[in-house]
């Protein structure tokens, strides 16, 4: 019985090349980060607001965060691993959730700012993944600036 829990013990806990605490770290960060700039978006009615953006950078950071476990993994000869896929793979996937998000109706567009920050949640969610914060923190901050004071500037010179 005491071999059986171990063993079950020893799945639970994982095979991840990083710490826990770490692990952690870097998807609550990512959380955090993208909810910041989803709640923008909820606040000013968009239809990607607040869980919208939280998910995706939550699975762009999990994704991340899977990829670096299986390159520190060890499989033989035979299998090639190349991070860079990883990044492609979550960039082409939201790409697709924000293109649905862009819609032409009466000779306006509409979503694209929406769009752009479903892609860039994403991005701030592979870079709290892998570990860049100064890359996330700055990206949150910048994209904050551009879809709350930069809309604001643009009202006021209209």
């Amino acid at each position: 019985m005491t071999e059986i829990l171990n063993a079950l013990s020893n799945e639970i806990a994982g095979h991840s090349m990083l710490a826990w605490p770490v692990v952690v770290f870097r998807i609550v960060g990512a959380l955090i980060l993208s909810s910041l700039i989803g709640f923008e978006r909820e606040r000013k009615d968009h239809a990607a607001g607040l869980r919208t953006h939280m998910m995706v950078g939550l699975a762009a950071s999990c994704y991340c965060l899977l990829a670096l476990d299986l390159v520190g993994r060890e499989f033989g000869d035979n299998v090639r691993l190349d991070p860079i896929r990883m990044i492609e793979a979550v960039t082409g996937g939201v790409a697709f959730l924000a293109a649905g998000l862009i819609v032409f109706t009466r000779g306006e567009v509409k979503g694209l700012t929406t769009g752009a920050s479903l892609w860039l949640v994403a991005a701030i969610g592979t870079a709290a993944g892998l570990g860049v914060w100064l890359i996330a923190v700055l990206a949150t901050i910048l994209a904050l600036f551009i879809v709350g004071v930069l809309k604001s500037l643009e009202k006021q010179a209209s």
